[in-house]
């Protein structure tokens, strides 16, 4: 029997993701972001864990959706993802995260080949989680051209 991987599914605006839970380090509550002056505007800022300064992501805006305030289910996932020069580690500031969980079937289905203009490097694939869709993000292809900026590839 094939061994199943396990994810951390998370939740920006009505839309389930999922990052493979090897790449998560910790999930934390909102903490104070030190923002940086003339970041890109998915680039919050930094946050300090545990005496290592760590760039804080919006996923939400990483994504291309609308902005939103935090709530009290707004989380920061630390994880680690590969950086063209190595192990970068990064927070994703999400409105909510589900649980640590296996999907549906071990085999996931590739994005839609809908238009030439559209870009799937961030989808490693779609799943499927009680009837929903859950889109397992690809990281290194969603934050890989992200890490070459000098503040994240420290």
């Amino acid at each position: 029997m094939a061994e199943q991987i396990q994810y951390v599914t998370l939740g920006v605006a009505e839309e389930i993701f999922a990052a493979p839970v090897a790449t998560v380090q910790e999930i934390l509550d909102m903490l104070p972001i030190a923002r940086l002056p003339r970041a890109p505007e998915n680039l919050l800022g930094m946050i300090d864990v545990r005496d290592k300064g760590v760039p804080v992501l919006d996923l939400r805006l990483t994504l291309g959706m609308a902005p939103a305030a935090d709530t009290e289910n707004t989380r920061i996932v630390v994880l680690t993802i590969n950086g063209p020069d190595g192990p970068v580690t990064l927070g994703l500031r999400t409105d909510k995260v589900f649980e640590v969980t296996v999907l549906d079937s071990d085999t996931l289905d590739p994005a839609p080949a809908v238009s030439s203009g559209w870009s799937r490097h961030c989808i490693a694939g779609i799943g499927r989680r009680n009837g929903s869709f859950v889109t397992v993000l690809d990281l290194d292809g969603l934050f890989g051209d992200i890490v070459k900026q000098p503040i994240l590839a420290a």
